[in-house]
């Protein structure tokens, strides 16, 4: 139980549902989703809905989604992949034709087709009880009639007004008079709203092969762009199989490659080698550790994770304890040795992360975004929305695993997870934050099995990430434990804004879940 005399929450409790976003209002929407019939798969699409109009610089329906999905009657978790691919007119030898060596994060070549909506659609047909007019009603409303910004939210955005000044779409819709909008300001999207009206009533196929998909196509075409119709009339998002580690008696599930989940339990298999639960969990050698196991971990994802319809990734030789074995001989706990790649050290905060559970037993773990602060910047004037940039996390390098190529889809940063003992759910979470996810998640794993933290305070406590040339360490971790870190070889320094965030909801028992929810943002856990 945490200290009451010192600032925290507490633990949402309850035996019929539980929802942690990092929006308020998403998780109302969530739990009155609920309350109202729904199931957990209703409730997280209404929610991820609403935030991408609440939250439009770290989600939209311009963006790709991840999904985990324990469906209870069936006693299986579904894993589903809604990340696009490139468009067919798109490849690296056309890039490096143009004097391009990579692809700039504002390029509109790094608008990859928009998973989003038909992962959405998918995942409701196939799961949930509601129409897609239901799950969008509550984002149209907040579209139409407006909401108040949160603080976090605006302390994003408000970073991002260079950005979005440079797009005429973009100052059109996101600024107020050329600047971000403030803290307590209402806030508006007509044309939004009206595009996600012609979903309600339409469906899918609206996006893909109707009027809005021939609106971005002529909006992309006009920047530069190859993206044609069929790129998006032939798209189809893809359920796959979770792939798994077992670190002391969980197993963590997460989305296979191309999703760099892969990493996640790479930097498990190698941490539990060590007696970790020995160790101060504000201490030097925790933090040692994870960087060191960090940058073994993040060298394996830049080589091998890819595309498994374009290159072959040896997913269970990687998972491999072994594996794991001989790149902990690597480490030493006296100094620094390990630089990160560029590619591994990119972290970026704008995604949205939340998950639901039900009174059924059902758990959906679900990420939703645009890679960068409102993607690329570009906004389509006609739709109000918002293009991700994830084609960025391609290589424009011919031969190697992630380079770009026609209708290929990239590494991804974004990675549900979902940890079961026994066979069954005891643990629905994620940690958002680009290239820091797969550290956040076994932070956060270790906080609640190593150090027995409750679920609140596994996301409360203090973090850091070694980035390409510092370790950036929150407030949080003593001045004296960074001073010991710079002794050991590592940079470091203070981060301007906390990093990631993260919700989890706990199986506490059958049908009595717990729920916390990251400080660092807006958001709020709720269960009844």
């Amino acid at each position: 139980m945490r200290d009451l005399h010192l600032p925290g929450r507490s633990v949402a409790y309850g035996s019929h549902g539980a929802a942690a976003t990092s929006q308020q209002l998403s998780t109302l929407i969530a739990l009155e989703t609920l309350r109202n019939g729904g199931n957990a798969m209703d409730a997280a699409l209404a929610a991820s809905a609403a935030q991408c109009v609440i939250e439009p610089h770290n989600t939209g329906i311009g963006g790709d989604c991840f999904a985990l999905y324990w469906r209870a009657d069936h006693k299986k978790l579904y894993a589903l992949n809604g990340s696009g691919w490139a468009p067919a007119g798109l490849s690296d030898k056309m890039l490096l034709g143009q004097g391009l060596n990579s692809i700039a994060t504002e390029s509109v070549h790094a608008v990859t087709i928009p998973g989003a909506i038909d992962a959405w659609s998918k995942l409701l047909a196939d799961h949930g009880t509601k129409s897609f007019a239901d799950i969008l009603a509550p984002a149209i409303e907040l579209a139409e009639k407006g909401f108040i910004l949160h603080e976090r939210a605006a302390a994003d955005w408000a970073e991002e007004e260079g950005k979005l000044q440079n797009d005429a779409g973009a100052r059109a819709q996101l600024l107020k008079g050329g600047r971000a909008p403030r803290v307590g300001e209402k806030v508006q999207f007509p044309e939004l709203a009206k595009t996600l009206r012609i979903l309600a009533q339409e469906g899918r196929d609206a996006f893909y092969k109707g009027a809005i998909a021939k609106s971005l196509v002529d909006f992309l075409r006009a920047q530069g762009g190859t993206h044609t119709l069929s790129d998006f009339s032939e798209f189809a998002t893809q359920y796959v199989d979770p792939i798994k580690a077992n670190y002391r008696g969980v197993d963590l599930y997460q989305i296979p490659p191309s999703g760099q989940g892969l990493t996640a339990l790479v930097l498990l298999n190698i941490l539990e080698g060590y007696q970790t639960k020995a160790m101060d969990p504000l201490s030097a050698d925790r933090f040692h550790l994870q960087i060191e196991a960090t940058q073994l971990a993040y060298s394996v994802r830049d080589a091998f994770v890819a595309d498994p319809a374009f290159a072959h990734v040896p997913v269970d030789e990687l998972l491999a304890k072994s594996f794991a074995e001989n790149l902990r001989s690597k480490i030493d706990m006296k100094k620094a040795g390990h630089a990160p790649s560029e590619k591994a050290s990119t972290y970026q905060r704008d995604t949205i992360y939340l998950t639901v559970a039900d009174r059924h037993g059902n758990m959906c773990s679900f990420i939703n975004s645009l890679y960068f602060s409102f993607g690329t910047g570009k906004v389509d004037p006609a739709t109000g929305i918002a293009l991700q940039n994830r084609g960025a996390c391609f290589r424009v390098e011919p031969g190697h695993p992630n380079t770009v190529e026609p209708r290929k889809r990239p590494l991804h940063t974004i990675i549900p997870a979902m940890a079961l003992k026994d066979g069954i759910p005891w643990l629905s979470y994620g940690v958002m934050g680009g290239a820091y996810q797969p550290v956040g998640q076994a932070h956060v794993l270790q906080n609640l099995i190593d150090y027995e933290m409750n679920i609140q305070e596994a996301f409360d406590y203090p973090r850091g990430f070694r980035r390409l040339d510092v370790f950036e360490g929150e407030r949080g971790i003593p001045d004296s434990v960074m001073r010991e870190l710079a002794d050991r070889g590592h940079p470091v320094t203070r981060p301007t804004m906390p990093l990631g965030g993260g919700q989890g909801i706990l199986v506490i028992d059958e049908g009595f879940y717990a729920a916390g929810t990251d400080p660092r943002k807006d958001g709020v856990a709720l269960a009844y």
